[in-house]
C-alpha cells in the first residue's frame, strides 16, 4: 500500500524542453529497478513543463529514491536544462488504485 508521495515540477529552459522530455523518458528505466517505487509517473502538462510523481509505501522508502540515481541525475543536469530550480514537495497519498 502507497502512502507517501513525491511531486516535481520541472521548467524546461527555452530550446531545452526535448532535453527535459529525454531525460525523463530515460529515467524510466531507473525508475523500474527501484523495487521501493511502486508507482512513477513523469508527464508533460504543456511546452516546458513536466512534472514527476512517484509514491511508496514509507517514508524511509521515499528518502531512498531522493537519495538515488534519478534524483541525482535530475540534479546534476538542472542548470543545464531548467529555467529554476525544480520543485519537489513530499505528500502523503489519500487513496490510490494500482494494478496486481
Amino acid at each position: 500500500m502507497v502512502k507517501k508521495s513525491l511531486i516535481a515540477k520541472l521548467i524546461a529552459k527555452e530550446g531545452r524542453e526535448e532535453d527535459v522530455a529525454e531525460l525523463l523518458t530515460g529515467a524510466l528505466a531507473l525508475a523500474r529497478q527501484e523495487d521501493f517505487t511502486p508507482a512513477w509517473f513523469a508527464v508533460r502538462a504543456d511546452n516546458s513543463t513536466f512534472y514527476i510523481f512517484d509514491a511508496f509505501a514509507t517514508d524511509e522508502d521515499r528518502q531512498k529514491h531522493l537519495d538515488g540515481q534519478i534524483a541525482a541525475a535530475l540534479m546534476a543536469k538542472a542548470p543545464e536544462l531548467l529555467a529554476e530550480p525544480p520543485s519537489i514537495q513530499p505528500a502523503d497519498v489519500l487513496g490510490a488504485k494500482l494494478p496486481g
